[in-house]
């Protein structure tokens, strides 16, 4: 495939997947697989990373408002109830903080799971069943909404969030750590929803912990593959020539594009009709992984 037409088609993939629920390292690693390129080695291992700084940076340009009106009203809240403990700045702290400390004494684990297209094929389907459970648990008193009584769901927006909800949300997030499939946003979508949180209330605080999230492990992935540690092919900005550094800027646009529109359209949707057709594809897509796994064995 042409060089620029592979940036773009990869750019659209990241943009796409990086927020959705269907897991962007499994679809990459599918991309991988298809275009017979290998997203591990050299150039293309940073351009990765390009994309997902890409996908990134769309989100505190879309939550501007919010960020700044979180951040004017610290740690009061705007309503005066919020303490330094329950903010949703604070809280988004401490559920990243709970990721990433076992998630980095993990990456031995994890890098062994990460090219396993088997554990990839079963984390995407056994994720779609249980978004599926848990979205159909909870559809009933999303459509009661905030006004029933006796409703499983208690917090309808992420200001009312308690610091038990981002400890829970942050340690489910670390599935999605160790196994690769698992999509980071699906594992804390799902567990804001079993802890009592709306779809729209547990989706925007997922995005808002993936800004840390993906920050800081897009960020220890671009110094390993700068400097080679941990076993990465080291690549040095002056070993990527002038065609190299165009296909890095199409594939960081079109996943940063891609990605806000993404975001957008995720938002709206969750509101209206929950996550059933995503829980869907995860399985049909995992049961695809797992066939063509089976056939490379």
């Amino acid at each position: 495939m042409n060089g620029y037409l592979l940036a773009l088609v990869l750019g659209i993939i990241e943009g796409l997947t990086e927020f959705l629920p269907v897991s962007s390292t499994a679809h990459l690693r599918i991309a991988e697989a298809l275009f017979h390129i290998n997203l591990s080695d050299g150039y293309w291992k940073m351009f990765t990373i390009v994309i997902q700084l890409g996908a990134i940076l769309c989100l505190p340009i879309y939550f501007a408002r919010r960020i700044a009106k979180f951040l004017s009203t610290f740690p009061g809240g705007e309503r005066g109830d919020r303490t330094l403990l329950n903010h949703p700045l604070s809280l988004t702290i401490v559920a990243f903080v709970v990721t990433a400390i076992p998630a980095f004494l993990l990456t031995k684990i994890i890098g062994k799971h990460l090219e396993d297209l088997t554990i990839m094929g079963w984390a995407l389907l056994v994720g779609g069943v249980v978004m599926w459970i848990v979205d159909a648990m909870n559809a009933s008193a999303e459509k009661a909404g905030p006004q029933a009584s006796g409703s499983r769901i208690h917090t309808w927006h992420m200001e009312d969030m308690s610091l038990g909800q981002a400890i829970w949300i942050g340690a489910c997030q670390i599935l999605s750590a160790v196994f690769p499939g698992t999509s980071r946003s699906m594992s804390t979508i799902a567990a804001g929803q079993l802890a009592g949180m709306s779809r729209a209330s547990a989706l925007e605080f997922s995005f808002f912990l993936s800004i840390p999230t993906m920050v800081v492990a897009t960020g220890y992935d671009l110094l390993k593959s700068i400097t080679g540690k941990g076993g990465e092919n080291p690549i040095g900005v002056s070993q990527i020539d002038s065609n190299g550094w165009i296909l890095l800027a199409i594939g960081f646009v079109v996943s940063f594009i891609v990605a806000y529109g993404s975001v957008a359209w995720f938002m709206a949707w969750v509101r209206k009709r929950g996550f059933v057709p995503f829980a869907v594809y995860r399985i049909v897509i995992g049961v695809l992984v797992l066939a063509f796994a089976s056939r490379l064995a």
